[in-house]
C-alpha cells in the first residue's frame, strides 16, 4: 500500500513539474490541466491510505470532501481549490474558446504546490 501512496505522490510531482514547464512556455490551458491532475493525484494518494478509489473524478472528489473536509482533517479551502481546479480543467478541455489567463494558470499552479505539500505532510504523519 505504501508503494501506491508513494507512486501517486511521485505522479503528483511529475504533473506539477509539467504544469510549471507549460506555464513558463505560456501554454496556460495545458498548464491548468496539469495542475489539476497534480492535485488529483495527491488526493488519490490520501485515498490509497484507506484502500479507497473511484473510477470517476467526481467520486474521488466527493469522498475527499466527505471524509477529509467535512471532518476538518483538511481546511475547507482545499475543497474550494479542488472544485475550482476541476471546473477550470473541464472548461479548458471541453469548452470552445475558453481562455485561461497567465494569472489563472499561476494561481492553479500555486494551489497545486500548496495542496501537495499539505498532503505530503499528512501522509508522512500517518505512515511513519
Amino acid at each position: 500500500m505504501d508503494n501506491l501512496i508513494q507512486y501517486r505522490l511521485a505522479s503528483a510531482h511529475e504533473k506539477l513539474e509539467s504544469a510549471k514547464v507549460l506555464l513558463e512556455a505560456q501554454l496556460y490551458k495545458d498548464s491548468v490541466g496539469r495542475s489539476y491532475y497534480a492535485i488529483f493525484s495527491a488526493i488519490r494518494a490520501i485515498l490509497a491510505m484507506k484502500q479507497v478509489d473511484f473510477s470517476k473524478h467526481a467520486g474521488v472528489i466527493a469522498y475527499f470532501q466527505k471524509e477529509y473536509i467535512k471532518t476538518e482533517v483538511f481546511d475547507k479551502k482545499y475543497s474550494k481549490y479542488l472544485q475550482q481546479a476541476f471546473q477550470i480543467r473541464n472548461s479548458c478541455d471541453y469548452d470552445d474558446f475558453y481562455i485561461v489567463s497567465k494569472q489563472d494558470a499561476e494561481e492553479q499552479y500555486e494551489r497545486a504546490v500548496e495542496i501537495i505539500k499539505v498532503v505530503e505532510g499528512y501522509v508522512k504523519e500517518f505512515t511513519n
